[in-house]
């Protein structure tokens, strides 16, 4: 406590102890509701929303403002009997939130747009659609944004919720359930994610990479097909004249053609192709490179155990980024590795 907690000339908890569950219990037996407390204690403090002088219609202090010994002698002169503060201490209850709004230079919804313009876009022009547009692209369009099945199941697992699958694009509830849970975990509640843990590391496989190169092929046919439509004459127009399939083809050509992870396979022998095929890397795109990949991602961790083998990896620079799966080692419908276990009664 920094102050004596006393009423009535009872001293429940002295200046520097800690309130102890005792004396909580002490003060609800006493029905003790309200403690006196000097002005300089709730000088300091945040207030929880904004005082105005009724008789004049002047913003004394606005929310999320420090009370200072003045501004409290304002309050009290214009009849304020009762402040609202924000509680927050520095164990369990961080003023985190409350110290971002206070230097945070938007105070409305298009300024914070305008803002949030400006960095994705440096040099262009704001205007409030484009800023609005590419707010909206960021994480809330199903052209633009998909979390995907295996993020959505992530991301609930992490929050806690019951269900695993749900919509791709992210909703206010999301967002606000995400600051909570970094809130939480700055406040001491709650762990952070081991970014080496096999249940935090997935497979991308060969289908899901074409799919992806196959998918950027079709935007660019769409491209073209809209090109043409704003161009040519419509009443003449025929579908085999607006579609060409030639950005499909060599967009999935060049993926197998010149992708980092495109390789020759291993036909020494059938035991040499069957390895191949099970070997998985953390390098090529998205992934690692071997200049920044530290001792950490490479060394062997407790969930490696039946599900990648420990021992057979590269000399060299691959050491530990380029690993071959165990015997029964599989990947679920998610990308992620399983292994089977024997339970031992």
């Amino acid at each position: 406590a920094s102050v004596d907690i006393e009423s009535n000339g009872t001293v429940y908890v002295e200046k520097g102890r800690r309130i102890t569950a005792r004396h909580i219990r002490q003060l609800e037996k006493d029905a003790v509701a309200h403690i006196e407390v000097p002005v300089e204690y709730i000088a300091g403090k945040v207030v929880a929303k904004d005082y105005i002088d009724e008789s004049t219609g002047e913003l004394l202090i606005a929310a999320n403002m420090e009370l200072s010994l003045d501004l409290l002698a304002k309050l009290s002169q214009s009849g304020h009997k009762r402040i609202e503060t924000l509680f927050t201490n520095d164990l369990d209850h961080g003023p985190y939130i409350s110290e971002t709004v206070r230097v945070d230079p938007t105070s409305d919804r298009l300024s914070a747009l305008v803002e949030i313009y400006r960095m994705m876009r440096p040099g262009e022009p704001p205007t409030r659609e484009a800023a609005e547009n590419l707010f909206e692209n960021l994480f809330f369009s199903e052209d633009r944004y998909d979390l995907s099945a295996v993020g959505r199941m992530k991301f609930n697992r992490s929050l806690l919720r019951d269900e695993i699958e749900g919509s791709g694009i992210l909703s206010k509830d999301d967002i606000i359930q995400v600051m909570k849970k970094l809130i939480g975990i700055r406040n001491g509640i709650g762990e952070v994610d081991d970014i080496d843990h096999l249940g935090n590391r997935r497979i991308r496989s060969v289908g899901e990479m074409a799919e992806n190169q196959f998918r950027v092929g079709l935007v660019r046919v769409e491209r073209a097909v809209k090109e043409r439509l704003s161009l040519g004459d419509l009443d003449t127009l025929m579908p085999q004249d607006m579609i060409n399939a030639k950005p499909i083809s060599a967009a999935v050509k060049e993926f197998f053609g010149s992708s980092q992870l495109s390789q020759f396979m291993d036909q020494n022998n059938p035991l040499s192709e069957i390895t191949h095929k099970r070997r998985i890397s953390a390098l090529g795109p998205g992934g690692l490179t071997r200049e920044r990949a530290g001792f950490e991602v490479r060394d062997v961790h407790p969930t490696h155990y039946g599900r990648v083998c420990p021992i057979e990896t590269p000399e060299g620079p691959n050491i530990g980024l380029i690993n071959s799966l165990s015997v029964y080692a599989q990947t679920n419908e998610y990308g992620f590795l399983e292994t089977p276990y024997r339970r031992v009664r």
